[in-house]
C-alpha cells in the first residue's frame, strides 16, 4: 500500500466517520450490549510459554492487490483459526478498500474465543468508542497517519475503555511517535513507497526499541521457517492474512503453518 494510497484512504475515512456520527452517537454507542464487556489481553496472549505467536488475519481485498478471498464465510475461516490454536485473530472492517461487510467483525467475535484485533484506519475518537462496541480486545494505531499526541490520546481512551494498543511502525523516522503505554508493537517489513517487503525491517527497528516491549512482525511471512527465526530475535508475535486468505481454506493452511512451526520451536528448545 503506497502512502498516496494510504491518504486516499484517510481521507475517506474521515467522510465514514462524519456520517457514521450522523448516525450514531458516542453517546448512543455506549448503551450498546459489548460496551462493559471484559477484553481478552493481547499481549498475554502473545507472551504465554505455549503460544504459537500466531495472529491469523480475515481479510477479503487490498488497495494493492484487489481481491483475495471474496467469497470467504467468516464464520467458518475464524472456527478454523480457532482450531488451528492460534493466538489471535484481526478482522479488517474497511468496507471501501478492503471489501469487509458490516457484519464481519460482528461474526468473527460471535466464533473466536480470544482476542481479536480490529484492522482499520484510526484516526477519530469515535472509532475507538466503536471498536469497543464491536467487541474488540485491540485496535490498531497506524504511526504513518497519526502524530504522536493522537497516538497518546487515543491509547489512554482506549486503555480506558479496556482495550489493548498495537502501534503499527514501518520506518525509522516514526520510532519518534513510540508511547510506552502502547502494549505491542507491530513492525511491518513493507516499505509504503515501493510495496518492497524486507524482513531485516523488523529486525532493523527491533533494536531500537525498548528490550521490555512485546514486538510482533507485519507482512511477508509466509513461512514456518521465516517465523521462527524472528521468534529467536525476540519476536513474539507474526501478523499474517494474505497467505492464509489467498487459499481455499485458511483455516487448514494456518493449522499446518501453526504445527511445524511449534515442531520447528520444539526442536530449537
Amino acid at each position: 500500500m503506497s502512502a498516496s494510497i494510504l491518504n486516499t484512504i484517510v481521507q475517506h475515512k474521515r467522510l465514514e466517520i462524519q456520517e457514521a456520527e450522523r448516525v450514531t452517537s458516542i453517546d448512543m454507542l455506549q448503551q450498546k450490549e459489548h460496551y462493559n464487556r471484559t477484553c481478552y489481553d493481547f499481549s498475554d496472549a502473545l507472551n504465554h510459554p505455549k503460544s504459537s505467536g500466531i495472529i491469523a488475519e480475515f481479510k477479503r481485498r487490498s488497495p494493492s492487490k484487489g481481491w483475495i478471498h471474496q467469497d470467504a464465510i467468516v464464520a467458518e475461516i475464524v472456527q478454523a483459526y480457532q482450531q488451528a490454536e492460534v493466538a489471535a485473530i484481526s478482522c479488517l472492517t474497511d468496507a471501501h478498500f478492503f471489501g469487509a461487510s458490516d457484519t464481519d467483525f460482528q461474526q468473527a467475535r460471535s466464533h473466536f474465543n480470544g482476542p481479536i484485533l480490529r484492522k482499520d484506519f484510526i484516526i477519530s475518537t469515535y472509532q475507538i468508542y466503536e471498536s469497543k462496541v464491536m467487541g474488540a480486545d485491540v485496535i490498531l494505531l497506524i504511526a504513518a497517519i497519526l502524530t504522536k499526541e493522537e497516538i497518546v490520546r487515543f491509547t489512554d481512551l482506549a486503555h480506558a475503555l479496556g482495550m489493548q494498543v498495537l502501534l503499527e511502525l514501518h520506518h525509522n523516522n516514526e520510532l519518534e511517535k513510540y508511547y510506552e503505554k502502547v502494549d505491542v508493537v507491530g513492525i511491518n517489513n513493507r516499505d509504503l513507497n515501493d510495496f518492497t517487503v524486507s524482513l531485516l525491517t523488523s529486525i532493523d527497528l527491533k533494536r531500537k526499541l525498548p528490550e521490555e516491549a512485546t514486538i510482533i512482525s507485519e507482512s511477508g511471512l509466509d513461512h514456518p521457517g521465516i517465523v521462527c527465526d524472528l521468534y529467536r530475535y525476540g519476536f513474539r508475535g507474526f501478523l499474517i492474512g494474505e497467505y492464509f486468505m489467498k487459499h481455499n481454506d485458511p483455516g487448514t493452511t494456518a493449522g499446518k503453518f501453526v504445527r511445524d512451526l511449534q515442531s520447528r520451536k520444539g526442536i530449537e528448545r
